[in-house]
């Protein structure tokens, strides 16, 4: 019997595609889902806290843990297994007879997802280059833009908010069983494209060596400070552009839709010139673009500089998640890769939950023009903790066999 060949390289690159679209399309339905599921269940405005609270808690935790079981448990059935388990939450959102039957979906939906947001940005980081990874977070906006029209579609064709979360259930049961059908190409990975860093090929070392690097934190923290960047960007800009700098709610808002569009073209555009410039030096350039727009955001008064300064750090910061994932294992190791992977996309769960909330308190108690300042010193963090990764040579762990290959930094690729 002649065993089986793996699918090409593109089949599995548009089921990765499709899966990080997937992984947008929950956070775009439910913001024009919920009025109606509130309406339904006849619960105050206030109880999505729970749906999100119960999403973040089940993100956070299998992210982590799917860092430290990827290499043991294989991308491919990782993947199978967490599309399904997101596809059976979904499935109960659309029979769900109340609210806490959906806040229980709402878990199960986070555990899924952080498993395949984790395991699909290691596999990514070890098999595709600075252009497919950019390309990857730019469809994880795309899914995020389409999720709204689903639902709007189903409501305005009369249907219940039920139908919305059905389509994407049976979206997600597809893309479930695309996986299961791959399971063995996703773990046979193939020759890494320039630019990405190789897959590990020497045995696992101990858990408690990776959590000892000093640079597994540090790039955590990384990642929470970008996620809070870009995520307090989007979410006080609008408070900003109106009361802060007096444009109207129309000329706002789509002043906002303006800063996440940056981010998108962003990725589609800066993956190629990563591809071809080196993922360093985009990301040192990326760093400091993302300081300057939050500066220009700073200045008060002005609201063509604020709008300027939103659009240049949308812009600018398209390609830090991708690229800071994609270069991982220069900082870590490449027998530390996947589990510090893990526990970036948790860390960077985190900032997203923590830090937007902790700046609107400060809002709430000085005022909105506080917003320019705060970036500003998250993006000057954020650019000392890179260069601080970024000058720490990898060494070799002690537990890594002397026979296994140590790969050293190389011009940041």
């Amino acid at each position: 019997m002649s065993t089986p060949t793996a699918p090409p390289r593109a089949a599995l690159l548009l089921l990765a595609y499709l899966a990080f679209v997937s992984l947008g399309l929950p956070d775009g339905l439910l913001g024009v889902a919920w009025p109606s599921i509130r309406a339904d269940f006849d619960v105050p405005t206030k109880a999505v806290g729970l749906l999100l609270t119960a999403g973040t808690v089940g993100y956070l935790t299998s992210s982590v843990l799917a860092g430290f079981t990827l290499a043991r448990v294989g991308v491919g059935a990782l993947l199978a297994g967490s599309t399904l388990l997101a596809s059976l939450a979904l499935i109960g959102y659309t029979v769900s007879p109340g609210l806490t039957v959906i806040v229980c979906c709402a878990l199960l939906l986070g555990l899924g997802s952080g498993a395949i947001d984790s395991g699909l940005n290691g596999y990514a980081a070890g098999a595709f280059g600075p252009r497919h990874m950019n390309w990857l977070h730019a469809f994880f906006g795309l899914g995020v833009a389409i999720g709204p029209l689903i639902i709007t579609g189903a409501l305005s064709a009369g249907l219940a908010w039920r139908w919305g979360y059905g389509i994407m259930a049976a979206a997600q049961l597809a893309l479930a069983a695309a996986f299961a059908l791959t399971v063995r190409a996703w773990q046979r990975r193939a020759p890494a494209e320039p630019g990405a860093t190789p897959a590990p090929s020497t045995p696992p070392v101990p858990v408690r060596s990776t959590l000892l690097l000093p640079a597994v934190w540090s790039g955590a923290a990384g990642f929470a400070l970008y996620v809070a960047i870009e995520v307090s960007a989007g979410l006080w800009a609008f408070l900003l552009l109106t009361e802060g700098r007096g444009l109207g709610a129309a000329v706002a808002g789509v002043c906002v839709s303006a800063y996440w569009g940056s981010l998108f073209v962003g990725r589609v555009v800066q993956g190629v010139v990563a591809e071809r410039l080196g993922s360093r030096l985009v990301l040192r350039a990326s760093l400091a673009g993302m300081t300057v727009g939050a500066a220009l955001i700073a200045v008060p008064g002005s609201a063509a500089l604020a709008v300027l300064g939103l659009v240049v750090v949308g812009f600018a910061a398209a390609p830090v998640f991708p690229l800071l994932t994609l270069t991982t294992a220069d900082r870590v190791g490449a027998a530390h890769a996947d589990r510090a992977i893990g526990l970036q996309i948790g860390a960077a769960g985190l900032g997203a939950a923590l830090v937007p909330g902790g700046l609107g308190v400060l809002i709430d108690m000085l005022s909105v023009q506080v917003l320019g300042p705060a970036l500003v010193v998250l993006a000057l963090a954020l650019i000392v903790l890179y260069e601080l990764g970024a000058r720490r040579p990898v060494r070799r762990d002690p537990a890594q066999p002397l026979s296994g290959p140590v790969r050293p930094v190389v011009d940041g690729r």
